[in-house]
């Protein structure tokens, strides 16, 4: 079995901002996703990281739908080669879009994925983001353009982009697993409580 190559605090040993923040996620998941437990061993930069996980995929402005942030994510964390992340944010993904096989899609190919045009429009600047950052061009923001998206969306699609390849590196390098949650998510019914 594979596991985390730091061990994790327990939610007793957290600063109680941290503890319950986790605790909202655990009420509304039903479990603490690994990630929030694994980056509470430096408070500070537990902090730093969702102050800015929630700037960026939280906010209201913009033309970039929830589904389309996870779509971000989940295209981008799969040519980073992070597990967590793919499974993860896929699950989220599935949810958002009411598709059960998109996250898959995506994450293989977007290309052939079962996506509009505007999306894959999205992901093609966005892996341009990720892959070849310094090759990013005018040309690359009127493609943007042709598809209803304007510079601060680009900003946005960048910006989920690079902050998730800092995400995607620090999961793969410390081990961290999925939830075994996650993996039906947004497959599945939910069962009735």
């Amino acid at each position: 079995m594979n596991t985390a190559r730091y061990p994790a605090p327990t939610l007793a040993d957290v600063p109680d901002d941290i503890r319950a923040r986790i605790l909202e996620v655990q009420e509304k998941a039903g479990f603490v996703p690994n990630v929030f437990l694994a980056l509470a061993r430096r408070p500070a930069e537990w902090r730093a990281f969702f102050a800015y996980h929630d700037a960026l995929m939280l906010k209201e402005t913009g033309s970039l739908t929830k589904g389309d942030r996870e779509m971000i994510v989940t295209t981008t964390s799969a040519a980073n080669n992070c597990l967590y992340c793919v499974v993860a944010h896929g699950a989220i993904l599935r949810i958002y879009e009411k598709k059960p096989l998109v996250a898959d899609q995506v994450a293989v190919n977007y290309r052939k994925a079962d996506i509009s045009p505007r999306q894959r429009a999205m992901l093609d600047f966005a892996m341009k983001v990720c892959l070849r950052s310094h090759e990013v061009e005018d040309a690359d923001f009127e493609a943007l353009k042709a598809h209803g998206f304007d510079d601060e969306d680009a900003w946005d699609i960048a910006a989920i982009t690079a902050f998730f390849g800092l995400s995607n590196r620090m999961a793969s390098f410390s081990n961290m697993m999925p939830n075994p949650e996650f993996y039906l998510m947004g497959r599945v019914p939910k069962e009735k409580k």
